[in-house]
């Protein structure tokens, strides 16, 4: 018989995967067939990377938010929102996808030399051919042994740019052997081997152009022979490379990288990853260091900037703490993979506002246009699957309710309008608008905090019921609020269980500055960078002033500079008390102070006063006005008008991708429950990082469990069987 009403899917959760649910299960080609609300805690959406608008019209994110040219999946679908929203130019400054981003080659690690001091070690990686989400059919495949060959290249390149000098230089390939183009490769690497000819860093270069050929060739020689070449060139390129390493920064950056990719390309052969089924997922229960290490790797290399960047940027260190670095290997070598040779139009895109404004208010602007409904200040409590015991033979297990809290209801029962304006640009504010709820002047009077996972004060209770309100539930919560909002799932279900176990979260920390001098004035000569592997409290730090214009300042800041880091778990007893939350605001504070007193001088050597404290009347207060004079040398308490975040709660922490933790995951893909489908960074998508292309792939996943669409070969990236 056919159905005659459209099927309603209740998505818990407005972040990246959610959205992304929606998005695809409106398309016009489903022909309305799907009916969908979104229950989202609080007043905005965004999850993780939700932002606001607060003094100045100032942009305050929940901490970094830099998309990587590697995010196909995310790119594609934000330039089809941007292009269903058809902005008028003339009257929004942001109107095109190509207005919301602008391409960032600059990127950096530091490295402690042995010099004895932190050094800034800058790259420029060059815009690769075309723009990320451009048709997925001009896409290459890359394979594992692809990867490798490129990783292989790039040390060829670096080889090229060492300066070698007398007859080391004159002597560039050795006399006594030829790897012709007509010479088997098994027979090359032989006759290379036995006569020894890695004797100059151009013969090694030939050596990896040798390595290269090999991998991809479809007879490929013998693993043993293959492993030789490896170890006679990390043995030659050390040996070469040795004398300068303690004295030349960019010749121990070289050994680091060619060591780091040398013991790659063993492990691979190693642990025959080239013709293992399972790829790179082989390796997930080693983590990446123990992994590298294993098959060579120099403890010079393991602790570098590279490898240190490498775990910042994934804020991978279980419990927050700097002493355990912790990532899955295969993951791990992966994200690294795509990052550096899957990025199309530049390594980093820079946003031009803030996540709100330029991801989060278009999706939700083209998704109400489509007919979803947005449910603001609903906090799930609970996901009821039906009791087995009252299951017919041969029904599958379904969910049958989801329970809320509701925190607020709107004046007039109708839907709660989240954005403001902001010359012309919809934005998400930093507050709720009290003016549009219930009692909104005593909720505002009494301190309700809506997004906070410790203020559990409500107006009331609402509870939907499969085939009454939904039909199909979609749960895109972040990962850390599954184990508080699935009580009744978790208590059946000991998969669910070992996933909340195994698939760990972490709190992390940000600050802002928005500063009166620019970054060289500050000493900072390596023009606007994104930069990891820096030291604790903050390692990772991006000069963001090019979001400047976007805000409403007085007087325009001359800098403005975003820092992130992972928060060290405090333990669990503290964690339960309501002071919780602003006793880690404080200690947030107070790291950033720290930070700013001991450590940032190592970037911006002139921020420091000539008695070694920070210059603090640098910092510019929003509350000034254009005229006043400037402020008199002040202590830490001008830190106050600045903007810093301890992101604690449930929702807000980072999902972790520990060794042994995938297989853990739950797939959208899972049937076990008939109506019920899971979205977000911490399920298995295929790219199982905690970033917006995870969420996004992930969200994309869970639409087609129920549509069908989009099919599993158009989501770029995802070759699980």
């Amino acid at each position: 018989m056919k159905r005659t009403r459209p099927i309603e899917v209740a998505i818990v959760g407005g972040g990246c995967a959610g959205l992304t649910t929606a998005f695809e299960l409106t398309r016009p080609e489903h022909q309305g067939r799907y009916h969908v609300t979104v229950y989202q805690l609080g007043w905005r959406l965004g999850g993780k990377g939700a932002s606001g608008r607060g003094p100045a019209d100032r942009i305050e994110e929940h901490g970094l938010h830099l998309w990587m040219g590697s995010y196909e999946n995310a790119f594609r679908l934000l330039r089809e929102c941007y292009a269903e929203l058809d902005r008028d130019p003339a009257t929004c400054r942001i109107a095109t996808w190509k207005d919301a981003f602008t391409p960032a080659h600059f990127l950096g690690a530091t490295d402690w030399s042995p010099r004895g001091h932190w050094l800034p070690w800058t790259v420029h990686l060059p815009p690769f051919e075309g723009l990320p989400g451009d048709s997925h059919s001009g896409l290459p495949r890359f394979t594992l042994a692809d990867y490798l060959a490129r990783c292989l290249d790039l040390v060829r390149t670096l080889l090229a740019t060492v300066k070698v000098s007398g007859p080391e230089a004159a002597e560039a390939v050795p006399p006594h052997w030829s790897a012709t183009a007509a010479e088997p490769l098994r027979e090359a690497i032989s006759r290379l081997l036995k006569y020894g000819g890695l004797a100059t860093l151009a013969a090694a270069g030939e050596a990896l152009r040798l390595l290269q050929a090999a991998l991809g060739a479809v007879g490929r020689p013998p693993e043993g022979l293959l492993l030789g070449l490896v170890d006679a060139l990390g043995a030659s390129l050390f040996a070469q490379l040795e004398g300068r390493v303690e004295t030349d920064d960019e010749s121990r950056r070289l050994w680091e990288i060619a060591d780091l990719v040398l013991a790659m390309v063993r492990g691979a052969l190693r642990f025959r990853l080239l013709t293992e089924p399972r790829g790179l997922d082989a390796i997930d229960d080693y983590d990446c260091r123990e992994w590298l290490r294993l098959n060579g790797a120099s403890e010079r290399a393991l602790n570098g900037a590279f490898v240190r960047a490498l775990y910042d940027l994934a804020f991978a260190y279980e419990r927050g703490e700097p002493e355990r670095p912790r990532i899955a290997a295969g993951q791990a070598l992966r994200g690294s993979f795509r990052a550096f040779f899957a990025y199309r139009g530049a390594f980093f895109w820079k946003l031009r506002a803030g996540m709100g404004d330029v991801v989060f208010a278009p999706y939700y602007e083209v998704l109400k246009r489509r007919g979803v409904r947005f449910a603001f200040f609903h906090r799930l409590r609970d996901v009821r699957p039906v009791e087995r015991a009252r299951l017919a033979e041969g029904v599958h297990p379904y969910v049958e309710a989801l329970d809320f809290d509701v925190q607020a209801e709107v004046r007039g029962g109708g839907e709660y309008q989240p954005l403001v304006d902001v010359r012309g640009l919809p934005c998400w504010p930093s507050r709720p608008d009290w003016r549009q709820l219930v009692d909104g002047e005593r909720l505002e009077r009494e301190g309700w905090k809506p997004e906070s996972h410790w203020d559990e004060r409500k107006v009331g209770t609402r509870t939907l019921r499969v085939g009454e309100d939904f039909d199909l539930a979609v749960l895109a919560v972040g990962g850390g609020a599954v184990r508080h909002t699935c009580e009744s799932l978790l208590k059946e279900d000991p998969r669910w269980c070992a996933m909340v176990e195994h698939v760990r979260t972490v709190p992390t920390q940000a600050f802002q500055l928005w500063m009166s001098a620019g970054m060289k004035e500050l000493g900072w000569h390596h023009g606007p960078c994104n930069l990891s592997g820096f030291v604790t409290p903050f390692d990772t730090w991006a000069d963001m002033t090019s979001v400047a214009d976007e805000e409403g300042w007085p007087r325009t800041p001359r800098s403005i500079s975003y820092f992130c880091s992972v928060l060290p778990e405090a333990p669990d007893a503290e964690q339960a008390r309501p002071a919780f939350p602003a006793e880690q605001h404080e200690r947030v504070r107070r790291n950033c102070v720290r930070f700013l007193r001991e450590h940032v001088a190592h970037l911006w050597p002139l921020a420091r006063r000539a008695d070694g404290d920070f210059r603090w009347e640098l910092l510019m207060d929003p509350s000034e006005p254009v005229d006043s004079r400037p402020p008199d040398p002040a202590g830490e308490e001008r830190f106050a008008s600045q903007y810093w975040t301890a992101n604690v709660g449930p929702s807000d922490r980072y999902t972790l991708c520990l060794p042994g933790s995938p297989r853990f995951r739950i797939s959208p893909l899972d049937n076990t429950y008939d109506n019920l489908t899971v979205a977000g960074d911490w399920t298995d998508c295929g790219f199982n990082l905690g970033c917006v292309e995870s969420a996004v792939m992930s969200g994309r996943l869970a639409a087609h469990a129920i549509s069908g669409a989009p099919r599993l070969e158009d989501i770029a990236g995802y070759d699980h069987p």
